[in-house]
């Protein structure tokens, strides 16, 4: 049943690095730039070049989010689109540090770093990032946690079962051995037991929507949002323009809808997510995520 008061947010005021970010009174939204050359969907992304006209244009990019009402810039330098091939730790440092150096000279909205690699997360909190945003929660890169906690930085642990590499798009229905919320559950209980046992307390967890499920899984998982709130940590839904959405709303034909005409359905599974206890909505097209936002918001205080 959705809940329109999903969870006690008193407790969700958390210090990244210093700086509080608080979803005790409203949701935030994170909205994503991609410095990469091969990511599912271009809208964010600003290509792999490091170089002045490219850094001006995503900045210019990240500060219209921010006055669209993102609180949160979620900066990548590698692909996590299942299938996508591995960049080398120089190369994700050169695609995103200069650009958050560049970004925290013009703004003091918390900035996250997209990586598992823990020379670039200690490189982008020495940049002034506030947040790390570990795809694989703490299990790709054993000396990820240590780096958090000496910096106090907030961390997102995300539930997936392989590296990008290692994935692939998931179409089918067959049946696993485990439900899908036990097996997601399961793996983030693990990571904060992690994060926990090196003293990092500004923990967020993600069920890892899109990574390596089944179409139907990732519905289960939305509409089952609010059983994250279980682990007593905030819940961050990163659903934009993924492929599932894509199958939910296939034409007459069965053409499934590209990245870019998927953004109908974005705005409808953030508001599910909203409804159903997301705290973090991470976004391509944050005007549409914070109007959805408003709206929920309004239905809740009604």
């Amino acid at each position: 049943m959705m809940s329109q008061n999903p969870t006690d947010r008193s407790r969700f005021r958390l210090n990244c690095a210093g700086t509080t970010l608080d979803l005790s009174a409203r949701p935030a939204i994170m909205g994503i730039v991609n410095l990469t050359p091969d990511s599912f969907f271009n809208g964010g992304s600003y290509g792999a070049e490091a170089q002045e006209s490219t850094l001006d244009r995503a900045l210019e990019s990240a500060m219209a989010m921010v006055r669209a009402g993102a609180e949160i810039i979620d900066v990548g330098g590698e692909s996590t689109r299942p299938g996508a091939e591995p960049v080398s730790v120089e190369e994700e440092m050169r695609r995103t540090i200069p650009f958050i150096e560049l970004l925290r000279r013009h703004s003091d909205v918390l900035v996250s770093i997209d990586t598992w690699k823990s020379e670039v997360a200690e490189a982008a909190l020495r940049a002034g990032a506030n947040i790390v945003n570990d795809i694989s929660g703490f299990t790709f890169d054993p000396k990820m946690p240590e780096v958090c906690a000496r910096h106090r930085a907030g961390v997102v642990l995300m539930h997936t079962p392989a590296k990008p590499d290692q994935l692939r798009w998931s179409y089918n229905t067959g049946a696993e051995t485990e439900e899908v919320m036990s097996r997601v559950t399961g793996f983030l209980r693990r990571s904060v037991k992690i994060a926990r046992e090196h003293g990092i307390e500004a923990i967020m967890v993600d069920p890892g929507l899109g990574f390596g499920k089944t179409v139907e899984e990732n519905y289960r998982l939305l509409a089952r949002l609010e059983k994250l709130h279980d682990l007593g940590y905030p819940v961050l839904a990163g659903l934009s323009r993924k492929s599932f959405l894509g199958q939910a709303i296939r034409k007459p034909g069965g053409e499934v809808p590209s990245p870019s005409e998927r953004l109908n359905a974005t705005i409808s599974a953030n508001t599910i997510a909203l409804m159903h206890g997301a705290d973090i909505l991470r976004v391509h097209d944050v005007e549409a995520a914070a109007d959805a936002r408003a709206v929920v918001m309004a239905m809740r205080g009604a």
